[in-house]
């Protein structure tokens, strides 16, 4: 059996203004971190023997995974579609909107639809491509939703759409 794995799915190339911001300073802050990774590597690779230095060792795994996050934001920035604006149907949920819904049980909750790239579930934003978002989008206040994940199903009504 070989270790192939097909590529995973696209995701969407939509981001709001913020998250376009953040992945740029992302992107900055790494090269500042990289330059000082370099600095150090470079004082560990003058010490002597590089296969027993941990320094060195360590320095280099260090900058293998910045260049691998560098070199992703580097090709995924110019791909993504900054998305600035309302839609023409500010009744109905759409990529940007924070949704305001009620469980079957009772307990609210609430979600912004953001883009792959800037989702934090733990904040309340949701990536667009998500069974949750996939869910509501095109819907409108007070209909209901089904989510079906696995063997289990959900039930919500969505309360309050906003744009910010």
């Amino acid at each position: 059996m070989g270790r192939w794995r097909p590529p995973p799915p696209k995701s969407s190339p939509y981001v709001t203004a913020q998250g376009f911001a953040t992945l740029q300073e992302e992107l900055r802050a790494l090269w500042e971190r990289r330059n000082d990774v370099v600095r150090h590597l470079a004082a560990a690779a003058a010490e002597g023997d590089r296969s027993e230095n941990a320094e060195y060792i360590y320095r280099k795994k260090e900058l293998r995974e910045l260049d691998r996050r560098i070199g992703y934001l580097q090709r995924r920035l110019p791909a993504l579609k900054v998305v600035t604006q309302a839609p023409a149907d500010p009744d109905r949920v759409f990529f940007g909107a924070t949704v305001a819904l009620e469980a079957a049980d009772g307990t609210l909750s609430a979600y912004r639809i953001v883009g792959p790239d800037e989702s934090d579930p733990d904040n309340g934003c949701i990536s667009v491509d998500s069974p949750m978002a996939r869910a509501l989008l095109k819907r409108a206040v007070d209909e209901e939703v089904v989510l079906r994940t696995g063997a289990t199903t959900s039930r919500y009504v969505i309360i309050d759409i906003r744009y910010e």
